[in-house]
C-alpha cells in the first residue's frame, strides 16, 4: 500500500513467504529510508547487522539495567521479513529505523488496561487465524501456505501487500484483536513516520505486522497521538544487544507471540530455488539413512510422487508440509512414527544456532565466559551432545570447573549424567552438554556477582551460604566449591557451615548434610584442594549423628520412617567413604572382628565402630509399650540387615531376631515393616541362608486373613524391589513344598495318580471344545 512517500509492507513475523515478498518490494520501491516495527533501541545496534560474524537465527536481546532479569527477546530468522529488510537496509547503505514503542516501556507497569498482552509486541489474537477462519480454513498454517507461500511472484511488488492490508482493514473494521497496547504502538511508530519524512526522506518503506497496516494508512493529528502517548508509564533503562537464537526457540510463542511450529521448513522453502520438495525428501532420506533405516532412491522418488499426488487430491496449489509429512512416513519410513519424529525433530523444526560477532555490546561477565570457551574449546551448540572428562588432564580439569562455576550461577550449559552422578570414581566426569539462547539473560543477572566466571562463582556461594537455612544447602555448596574450585569462597562457607552445624540439633538435618561432604572429601586427591577443614566438620557431624540417631528414630510414622531410613543408608555409605579402615568392624593393623549375638560395641575407637554401635541400639529399641516406645520395625530391620553385611552380625544372630519380630506377641504390621527394612538392597540372602525364608514364611501363613489384607501392600512392596531372579527363585522354593525338606523327585520319577488325572478332562474338554476321549473305566467314577 502506498502514500505518495510511505510504503506500508504489512507481513507475516517470520514468513518465508512475505520475506520474499518484501525484498521484491524493496527492490522495486527503492526507498530511501527503511522503517521496522521493533525496539526503538535497537537502533543502536542495528549496524552489526553489517557484520559477516553476524549469522541467524539471531535475537534482540533487551533487558532492564538495574533487574536484568526483566527482559524480551526480538528473534529474527533468515527467512524473517524484518531481517529481509534490515539486509536491504545495510546492503544499500539506507538508514533504517526501528520505530515500535521502546522496550523501556514493555517492562514498566501499564495502568487502567493498558496491556492486554504480556510482553512486548504480543497480540491478543492471531489475526491470520481470523482470515482463515473467515476463508473457511481450520488450520490458519496450511491457509497461509496456500495463499502465500505457494504464491508465484507478482508483476506488481506492492499488489499483495495492498490486498494484506484490505483482509486487516475488514478485520479492524469488526473491532476483532486490537487493544489499548496496540493503539499506544501505532501512536508512537506513526510519530517515527512523521519524523522520517521531516528529516526529508522522501520514499519511506514501512515494514510492519499485517496487523498495523490499517493503523498507519490514516494519519490523525500529532496532538491526537501525543495525548494517546501521555498515558505511557516511566520509561525503565535498558541495555540491548544480539544474542545468538536457535531454530527449536523459533518454533515456541516467544517474541511477537506467533511461534513458528516449522522453522526448519521454513529455512529450506526461503533458501531453496525451484521445487523445495525434492530437496527437502532427499535430505530426509539422507537423515534416515544415518540413522540405520534402509532408505534408497527409489523411496525418495516415490515420496515426492505420494506428495504431489496427495496436493492434487486436496485441492492445494503445491505440495506443503502436511503432504510432504505423510509422505515420508508412509514411504521412507514405512508408518513409523518413531522414525518419522526424528525427521521433524531434526528438519522440520531443527538445531540451527546462530552467531554473533564480539563487537556486539555484552557485559564483562559474558565476554569472560566467550574467552573460556575459547580457550577451552567449548564452542555453545543447540543439539545436545555427550562430553566425558578426565580430571587428571589440565583442560578436563578446567573444563570441568567451568561448568560446575556456570551451574552455580544458574546457567545449566552442562548437566552431568547419571554415570556421572552415582560413579564413586574421582577421575572421571560425564556431561549433557546444549546451550539455549535465554542463557544470555541469565548471564546478564549472574554479572552482579563480578566481571569473571570465577569472581561471580565466587561471590555467589558465599552470599548462597549466608543466607541458607538449611544444613543440607551447606554441605551441598561445598561440594560444589569444590567441584568449581572455588578456593576463595571455601572459607567463608565453612564457617557458616560450622556455625549452622552447632546450632541444629535435628538428626535428620544432620544426617543429610553429611553424605555431600563427605564426598566433597574424596575431589581431594585429583583436583589438589586441601580438606582438612572438611575432614574435621565431617567427623563432627557424623560423632553427633551416631550420638543422636537411636532417640531420633523413636516414635516415627510411616512417611518419616521411610525418609529416615534413606538417610541411614547415606550416612552408612558416608561412614565407610570417610573411615574405610574401620568400615568393617577392623581396627588399623588388627584382625576382623568376629562378633556373633553380642550387642555390646567393640572397643575400637573408629568412627566405623561408633556408627555400629548406633545400629544395634537402634535394632533393639522395640515398640514395648506401643508404636510410639520403640523405632519402627522398617529402621529395626535396616539396622540389622547393616550390621549383617558388614559382618558385625552373623546369619545366625540375624535368623534370631527376625524370629523374634515374626513371633506372636509383635503387632504384623510391625513385623512386615521390619522384613521390608532387612530385605531392602538385595533379597538373595533368602536364598543363601534357607532358614530365613523358612521363618519368613511360617509366619505369613500363619498370619490371619485380616491381617494379611493389611501386610500384603507392604510386603508386595518389599518383594516388588527384588531382582526378577531372586524373586523367581524364592517363588520356586516355596512351591516346591516344605522348606528345608529334601528336593522333590524329578517329575519322570513320581507315580502317576490316574483317577487324579482322569477327573480334569470332563473340565478341560469342554474348555477346549472337543469331545474327551476318556476310558470307560473311568466314565462310572466320573459320572
Amino acid at each position: 500500500m502506498t502514500n505518495a512517500e510511505v510504503a506500508l509492507l504489512g507481513i507475516r513475523h517470520h514468513g518465508p513467504g512475505s520475506a520474499r515478498a518484501v525484498a521484491a518490494a524493496l527492490a522495486q520501491w527503492q526507498p530511501d529510508a527503511v522503517l521496522i516495527e521493533g525496539p526503538a533501541e535497537a537502533e543502536a545496534v542495528v549496524h552489526l547487522a553489517a557484520e559477516k560474524d553476524l549469522v541467524p537465527p539471531v535475537a534482540l536481546l533487551a533487558h532492564a539495567v538495574d533487574d536484568p532479569a526483566k527482559a524480551a527477546f526480538w528473534p529474527y530468522a533468515e527467512f524473517s521479513p524484518e531481517w529481509v529488510a534490515i539486509r536491504h537496509a545495510v546492503d544499500h547503505d539506507l538508514p533504517v529505523r526501528f520505530i515500535d514503542l521502546p522496550a523501556g516501556y514493555g517492562f514498566a507497569p501499564f495502568t487502567d488496561g493498558d496491556a492486554d498482552g504480556d510482553g512486548p509486541g504480543e497480540l491478543p489474537a492471531d489475526p491470520l487465524a481470523l482470515l482463515a477462519e473467515a476463508a473457511g480454513h481450520d488450520d490458519p498454517e496450511r491457509w497461509w501456505e496456500d495463499v502465500v507461500e505457494h504464491r508465484a511472484p507478482a508483476a506488481d511488488a506492492l499488489a499483495p501487500f495492498a490486498a494484506v492490508a484490505e483482509a486487516m482493514g475488514a478485520l479492524r473494521a469488526e473491532g476483532l484483536g486490537e487493544s489499548r497496547r496496540d493503539q499506544l504502538r501505532e501512536a508512537h511508530m506513526r510519530q517515527q513516520i512523521r519524523a522520517a519524512r521531516r528529516a526529508g526522506h522522501r520514499r519511506i518503506a514501512v515494514v510492519c505486522g499485517a496487523f498495523h497496516v490499517p493503523g498507519l494508512a490514516t494519519m490523525p493529528t500529532v496532538a491526537h497521538d501525543r495525548a494517546l502517548l501521555a498515558a505511557l508509564p516511566k520509561k525503565v533503562r535498558v541495555d540491548i544487544t544480539w544474542i545468538p537464537w536457535t531454530h527449536r526457540r523459533l518454533s515456541q510463542a516467544t517474541g511477537y507471540g506467533a511461534g513458528v511450529q516449522s522453522p526448519g521448513w521454513y529455512h529450506h522453502l526461503f533458501t531453496t530455488e525451484g521445487d523445495p520438495v525434492p530437496r527437502w525428501l532427499t535430505r530426509a532420506a539422507e537423515l534416515l539413512r544415518a540413522a540405520d533405516h534402509p532408505v534408497s532412491s527409489a523411496h525418495v522418488i516415490e515420496a515426492v510422487r505420494l506428495a504431489e499426488t496427495l496436493a492434487a487430491l486436496r485441492g492445494r496449489p503445491l505440495a506443503g508440509l502436511t503432504e510432504t509429512l505423510d509422505a515420508v512416513r508412509a514411504v521412507l519410513c514405512e508408518g513409523s512414527d518413531v522414525a518419522l519424529e526424528l525427521v521433524r525433530e531434526r528438519l522440520v523444526v531443527g538445531d540451527a544456532l546462530g552467531e554473533v560477532p564480539d563487537a556486539a555490546p555484552a557485559v564483562p561477565l559474558q565476554r569472560d565466559l566467550a574467552r573460556l570457551q575459547r580457550s577451552l574449546r567449548l564452542k555453545p551448540a543447540a543439539a545436545p551432545r555427550e562430553l566425558d572428562l578426565d580430571l587428571r588432564k589440565d583442560t578436563d580439569a578446567a573444563r570441568s570447573r567451568l561448568l560446575h562455576r556456570l551451574r552455580l550461577l544458574g546457567v545449566e550449559w552442562g548437566v552431568p549424567t547419571s554415570s556421572s552422578v552415582n560413579s564413586t570414581g574421582t577421575f572421571r566426569e560425564s556431561w549433557r552438554l546444549c546451550w539455549q539462547p535465554e542463557f544470555a539473560v541469565r548471564i546478564a543477572e549472574a554479572a552482579q556477582w563480578g566481571t569473571t566466571v570465577e569472581e561471580a562463582a565466587v561471590n555467589k556461594a558465599v552470599g548462597t551460604a549466608r543466607a541458607a537455612v538449611e544444613l543440607a544447602e551447606l554441605t551441598g555448596l561445598v561440594e560444589t566449591c569444590l567441584l568449581a574450585g572455588l578456593s576463595g569462597a571455601l572459607p567463608a562457607v565453612m564457617r557458616v557451615l560450622a556455625d549452622c552445624a552447632a546450632l541444629d540439633t535435628d538428626v535428620a538435618h544432620l544426617a543429610g548434610a553429611l553424605p555431600a561432604l563427605v564426598r566433597a572429601l574424596r575431589y581431594g586427591d585429583v583436583r589438589g584442594t586441601d580438606h582438612e577443614a572438611l575432614a574435621g566438620a565431617a567427623a563432627g557431624l557424623a560423632e553427633r549423628v551416631c550420638v543422636g540417631l537411636p532417640p531420633a528414630c523413636v516414635g516415627l510414622d510411616a512417611e518419616s520412617a521411610a525418609a529416615m531410613r534413606a538417610r541411614i543408608d547415606e550416612v552408612h555409605g558416608a561412614i565407610a567413604l570417610l573411615d574405610p579402615e574401620t568400615a568393617t568392624g577392623t581396627a588399623p593393623g588388627t584382625a576382623p572382628s568376629t562378633a556373633t549375638g553380642a550387642d555390646s560395641a567393640t572397643d575400637a575407637d573408629g568412627l566405623a565402630d561408633r556408627w555400629a554401635a548406633a545400629l544395634r541400639s537402634l535394632a533393639r529399641r522395640e515398640p514395648t509399650g506401643g508404636p510410639a516406645t520403640g523405632a519402627p520395625g522398617l529402621l529395626r530391620g535396616r539396622a540389622v540387615r547393616l550390621l549383617l553385611d558388614d559382618g558385625r552380625l552373623d546369619s545366625e544372630e540375624a535368623g534370631r531376631r527376625l524370629r523374634l519380630v515374626l513371633s506372636v506377641a509383635n503387632a504384623p504390621a510391625d513385623a512386615a515393616g521390619w522384613v521390608e527394612g532387612f530385605l531392602t538392597g538385595g533379597g538373595a540372602l533368602l536364598l543363601h541362608d534357607p532358614r530365613l525364608l523358612a521363618l519368613l514364611d511360617e509366619w505369613l501363613g500363619g498370619v490371619s486373613d485380616e491381617v494379611f489384607t493389611d501386610v500384603l501392600p507392604l510386603l508386595r512392596r518389599t518383594f516388588a524391589g527384588l531382582e526378577a531372579g531372586v524373586r523367581t527363585t524364592i517363588g520356586g522354593r516355596v512351591a516346591a513344598g516344605p522348606l528345608g525338606a529334601a528336593p522333590a523327585a524329578p517329575e519322570a520319577a513320581r507315580e502317576l495318580d490316574r483317577d487324579r488325572a482322569d477327573s480334569v478332562v470332563p473340565v478341560l474338554a469342554l474348555l477346549l471344545s472337543v469331545r474327551p476321549k476318556i476310558p470307560r473305566q473311568a466314565v462310572g467314577r466320573n459320572t
